[in-house]
């Protein structure tokens, strides 16, 4: 099949790399002329496993292209894909103005039937409006071409994206219509070899499944936390009550690890979208509400614990003369993304109470240059920050920091301490090493906050 799609962002390039890689004929179409040139170049701009390799080899084989001539796109192309962007506006709503230039875009230069795919996150009704603008652009040329407007969610994982894609544990597809529900399913035929797991239904309902199963990962997390929270104040251990509850069929263990808060550019994005979605129905979504205020309370938790263990009684700079290390940028491993990352809050807290950061990350050290600047010391070593550091904390549960040199660690620390943000390491392995180890959720286990 030819395909376009709009938007060569994260959504974009892992669509277009993937429906190459099934032996489609792609164009990725982008406004942003230096990405473009850098994508036909080899650069590709965000860090994915596996997708530069997979973006060059259909490159080379003639079934990817990028352009940022749209009208090409639009001729060329029987499906149309929309992967722009829907950032959230100041009320939390997602902004759809790029979604609805697309569909303008298409209405003026389409030549004949075409599919139009919201991929992007979009709010309930989203197709409706895609519809009405590429009706209102045909009617101008007084045109009569049929179309069909589809909802078609993402489901992907950053990180895991390329395997999400084509080896999906489900695709969602919003049409009415049963001839574009036979193309959709034709399209994604290579992905169901193993299984069939796409599911027609209803447009409405097709946009309404990618924001609850996104609600319902980001309320999954945040109760967790809470539980963590709690679990400290009770001398429980929140290790032991994951397992005890994740082991009912009903519940299962995942998204059940607590940590400093949820990040990256869906979960908040979506459950605010949600939550103004519900207020423009007139409906008052309370869950949500206090889903994404102890979110936003979890954030300042390592902070807290960095403060009360280090802190001096400068109530407004309380860690004036401390060196912090921390390791882990990106909201979640195997991802340069820092989007709405937990470490954003940290660090600026930290900051604030006067401390001095020093900050490690596998991949977001450039991404965390942009933000940060030289506000913060940046080493692309682990063990190079901890050198005389007060602490050091972990963020973000990289691989590279499950089992590291406890014995360098605690030679190069001014003093054996770890704030652990993810819970990563063993309260047993730590009393032995004689590391002072304030974990989330495990007080009065081991060495902890009262050691």
């Amino acid at each position: 099949m030819k395909i376009s799609v709009f938007g060569a962002g994260y959504v974009g390039l892992v669509a277009a790399a993937c429906f190459a890689e099934s032996g489609n004929s792609v164009i990725a179409v982008d406004v942003d002329q230096k990405k473009i040139e850098g994508l036909k170049n080899g650069i590709i701009p965000i860090y994915e496993p596996g997708l530069k390799e997979l973006i060059l080899r259909n490159q080379a084989e003639g079934r990817l292209s990028f352009t940022t001539d749209m009208v090409e796109a639009v001729e060329q192309s029987l499906i149309q894909f929309i992967a722009v962007g829907t950032p959230p506006g100041e009320d939390g709503s997602a902004d759809l103005q790029y979604v609805l230039s697309v569909g303008r875009t298409i209405g003026r230069h389409m030549n004949g039937f075409k599919i139009i795919v919201d991929k992007s996150t979009v709010p309930v009704g989203t197709a409706d409006k895609v519809r009405l603008a590429v009706q209102e652009e045909l009617e101008k040329r007084a045109s009569h071409l049929e179309f069909d407007v589809v909802s078609n969610p993402e489901f992907l994982k950053e990180g895991a994206a390329i395997d999400d894609f084509m080896q999906p544990d489900r695709v969602v597809i919003g049409t009415d219509n049963v001839r574009t529900a036979e193309i959709m399913k034709e399209l994604y035929d290579p992905f169901m070899r193993k299984q069939n797991r796409l599911i027609i239904m209803d447009i409405r309902s097709a946009e309404m499944t990618k924001y609850a199963a996104n609600a319902m990962l980001a309320t999954r997390i945040s109760f967790m936390n809470q539980i963590a929270n709690l679990c400290e104040r009770m001398g429980a251990d929140v290790a032991a009550v994951r397992e005890g509850i994740g082991s009912d069929s009903r519940i299962g263990y995942d998204f059940l690890f607590p940590g400093p808060g949820y990040g990256g550019s869906c979960f908040p994005k979506d459950v605010k979208a949600l939550i103004r979605t519900a207020e423009e129905c007139n409906y008052d979504f309370l869950l949500l509400k206090a889903v994404e205020e102890a979110n936003e309370r979890q954030k300042e938790v390592l902070a807290d614990k960095l403060i009360k263990a280090l802190g001096s009684g400068d109530q407004e700079r309380p860690l004036t003369g401390r060196t912090i290390a921390c390791w882990g940028l990106s909201f979640k491993p195997r991802t340069d993304d820092m989007r709405e990352a937990p470490s954003l809050t940290i660090i600026e807290r930290l900051l604030t109470a006067g401390a001095t950061v020093r900050a490690h990350d596998p991949e977001a050290l450039t991404e965390a240059k942009k933000l940060f600047g030289d506000r913060i010391e940046y080493s692309s070593n682990q063990y190079d920050i901890l050198n005389n550091a007060d602490a050091l904390t972990v963020i973000t549960d990289w691989h590279e920091y499950r089992n590291p040199d406890f014995e360098r660690i605690k030679g190069l620390l001014k003093q054996p301490l770890i704030v652990d943000g993810r819970n990563l390491y063993k309260l047993d392995r730590m009393q032995e090493m004689e590391i002072r180890y304030i974990p989330l959720g495990r007080a009065g286990n081991g060495i902890s906050e009262t050691n």
